[in-house]
């Protein structure tokens, strides 16, 4: 009896949403349907926007794969903002202003940055320096079976 309740309701939900978005004019300039924006070029640009910004929530998810409720929120900033006519750069700009530059996933290179990008590469080139020195000492080092030999009368 509550799965036959819950799939009514959510029926009466989903027909309520098909009746508010098919309204007239609903679909101008863009509008969204369905959770997808009607204008394929906006809605591939709004995919991409949001798999570059980071869920300040989850931190290690996009905000297009987060289920947090922050996330959803910039998702739906981000939609609104393209539906204004406003381009990527200047979207990544408000995010950044607004929440700092963790949101964005890929952080451009600069001086803030450059240890958060150059850090991998010398961590490498430290542990490879570490190895070869290793590698040498004990190359030098003699082998347990001379010094055995040597010990004998």
């Amino acid at each position: 009896m509550r799965i036959a309740r819950r799939l009514a309701v959510r029926i009466g939900g989903a027909a309520l949403a098909v009746w508010l978005i098919g309204a007239p004019g609903a679909r101008a300039a863009g509008a969204y349907v369905d959770g997808e924006i009607a204008n394929p070029a906006l809605q591939a640009r709004y995919e991409h926007i949001t798999h570059r910004l980071r869920c300040l929530v989850c931190q290690n998810e996009t905000v297009a794969d987060s289920d947090a409720e922050l996330a959803a929120e910039l998702r739906a900033e981000v939609r609104q903002m393209l539906l204004a006519g406003k381009t990527n750069t200047e979207i990544y700009r408000f995010m950044k202003d607004r929440y700092g530059e963790f949101v964005l996933y890929d952080p451009p290179v600069d001086a803030k940055t450059v240890f958060i990008w150059g850090a991998p590469f010398a961590f490498l080139l430290i542990g490879g320096i570490v190895v070869y020195r290793i590698v040498r000492a004990r190359s030098k080092m003699p082998l347990d079976e001379e010094l055995d030999t040597g010990s004998t009368p």
